[in-house]
Parts: structure tokens; sequence; C-alpha cells
């Protein structure tokens, strides 16, 4: 009898244990193991740079930098994949106030070696060096943020900004303040998705930009719209989630090419704007006519709904010939011209 009850009591201690375990979850259906979904966010940090008056042959000039991170955190908070890229976005005038031709904008990771950092970049003490190129500095920054939690990844920032520990030793050397300002914010905002570890997270941007001259009665400006799309993509580049946001930047000047611009002022998204956005106020269908227009924000996160279960080849067909949105997108509200967010997408999802 003292055997059987020793034998029950086995049983029961090993039974208990399993159910109390951290195996992961199983598939009632077919016993296969299901992935943990894991939490999902992003963060955009905008701020403009110096503006430097025009000065005879020598242009004016004013820069804004926007950094984006997108990340998967499991429920302990730790980083299971990330992604980081940045614009410098500059704007540039002649003493005549007249806007001067601005090329192509690429993001910091898509300039690659052309960024120039190992060729022209110090220590950040001001002393000759050997460092490693934006994008190296980014992957050094991705492969040892991954398993930590944000206050770990912390750890290894000075108050400086500066690297220090691990981060440094893996040759990431630059300032990260504006990374670990739009970290923060992702990891504040991430909210619970479909993505597991399985999937992979990327960041895309695609800026346009609009030259206006200065006349006597008005500034002429320079504005980069940046659109900016983080999408978590399965093993056959299927969207399971994305998030689409903007950052409009603008730098002004007068017909002498003196910088009328405030560096100071701070720089919202159309996502941080939400309502303040006014595009339901103020809005008009494309064709001109007026017209029940919803907020930026939910015409975003009708584009964001819209990628899920599509691939890259796919986007294309969210839009009408003149790159606004149609059939059942535009039924879901999204009636905005939506090329450059396809640019982005197409970016984040290959």
């Amino acid at each position: 009898m003292k055997k059987i009850i020793s034998l029950l009591l086995v049983v029961f201690m090993v039974v208990s244990f399993a159910a109390c375990g951290t195996k992961p979850t199983t598939d009632e259906n077919n016993g296969d193991d299901v992935a943990t979904a894991l939490k999902f966010g992003v963060g955009i940090v905008v701020s403009y740079g110096d503006a430097k008056d025009a000065d005879g042959d020598t242009n004016g000039e004013c820069k804004a930098e926007t950094t984006a991170v997108a990340v998967l955190l499991d429920d302990a908070g730790k980083i299971v994949d990330i992604a980081i890229d940045s614009v410098d976005a500059k704007a540039a005038w002649t003493s005549e106030g007249v806007a001067s031709a601005t090329e192509e904008v690429k993001t910091k990771y898509e300039l690659g070696t052309a960024y120039n950092m190992a060729a022209y970049g110090k220590k950040h003490d001001g002393t000759d060096g050997k460092v490693l190129e934006w994008f190296e500095q980014i992957d050094a920054f991705v492969a040892t943020a991954k398993g930590k939690t944000l206050d770990e990844v912390k750890a290894f920032v000075g108050e400086d900004t500066y690297t220090t520990g691990d981060l440094a030793a893996a040759g990431c050397t630059i300032s990260v303040g504006s990374i670990m300002a739009a970290l923060e914010e992702a990891v504040k905002n991430a909210a619970a998705s479909e993505a597991t570890a399985e999937d992979t997270v990327k960041i895309a941007f695609a800026t346009s930009v609009e030259n206006t001259d200065a006349t006597e009665e008005k500034e002429g400006s320079v504005e980069f719209e940046e659109t900016i799309v983080a999408a978590v993509t399965d093993k056959d580049g299927k969207v399971v989630v994305a998030k689409t946001d903007c950052a409009v930047v603008t730098a002004t000047f007068d017909t002498k090419g003196v910088a009328t611009v405030d560096t100071t002022a701070e720089i919202k998204t159309k996502l941080d704007l939400g309502t303040d956005y006014n595009m339901a106020a103020y809005g008009k269908k494309h064709d001109g006519s007026d017209g029940a227009v919803k907020e930026w924000f939910e015409q975003a996160a009708a584009f964001d709904a819209a990628l899920v279960g599509k691939t890259a080849s796919e986007f294309a067909s969210l839009a009408d010939a003149d790159g606004y949105g149609t059939g059942d997108l535009a039924t879901a509200g999204c009636t905005i011209g939506i090329s450059d967010m396809i640019k982005a997408a197409d970016k984040a999802a290959k």
C-alpha cells in the first residue's frame, strides 16, 4: 500500500512540474510547438542641427536628423530583434534666397561606405583612431542589444551619450543619444502583436523634397517629408505587423539667404500629432472635391492593416495610377497619396 501511495505521489509531482514548467506552448491539434507572440514597438526622434546664413558664394544650410528604431520584445522586456536607421537631411539655399537642388536623400545605412565615417571619423575624445563605418557601428549595436533589456543596454551608454563596455568593445563608438531616445520610445510604445522570434523586423525611409524660393512676400523653404515604415516579416516575406509614420522637416530663409528657421522647435511626427494634424477638419478628397476624410493616423493604420499577409510584390496593388489608396484600402478609409508609403514598405519587407 505504501508503495502504491509513493508511486502516486511521484506521478502527481511529475504532472504538476510539467504543467508549471516553461516549455513552449503546444498546439492541441497537432502537438507542434507554438512560438510565443512578441511585443512590437517603434520610436522616432527628430531634431534640427545648426542653421547657417548664406554668405556670398557660400550657401546657407540647415540640417535635421531623423532616427528611427523598431523592436520586438519578449515578456521579460528583452530585445529579440531590433532595426535602426537614420536620415541626415540637409537643406541649402543661396544668398539670393533661391533653394538649392537637393539630391536623392538616402539613409545613413543605405549610404554604406559612402557615408565615409571610417575615412573621416575620429574617436569621440578627438584623437585619431580607426572607427567603423556607420552601418557597421549600427550592426554592432544591434548584435549587442539583442537578448538584453532597455536598462541593460543603457548601462553601456555614458552621460555624454557615447558608448562604453560591451557596446564600445563591439565597435559602436559613436554618440548614441538619438538612438537611445528612439529605443526608449519604441520600448514604451511596444504592444502585443502576432510576431514571433521566427520573424524579422526592419525599418525603412522614403523621403521626398519640396523647394520654394524666397520672395518679398513669403519666406523660402526646403521641406523634407520622411515616410517611415517598420515591418515584421515571416520566413516567406509576408508582413506580420507594420507601423507607418511620417516626419516633416522644414528649413526657411529670406531673400538675402538669412536662415529664419527656429532650430529649437520640437518636431512631432504625424502619428504624434494625432488629431492636431487636422486632416479630418481640412482635408479634401484627392480629386479636390469636399468629402469626409479620416485623420492621418487613421489612414496610416488602414495602410498598415492592408500590408499584413502580403509580400512586397503585392504592395503596388494598394494604389491607383495616381498613387492614391484604392479598392479595399480606400474603402477602409485610406484615401491619401501612398506612393512614399509603398516605397518605404517595399524596402522594409525585403
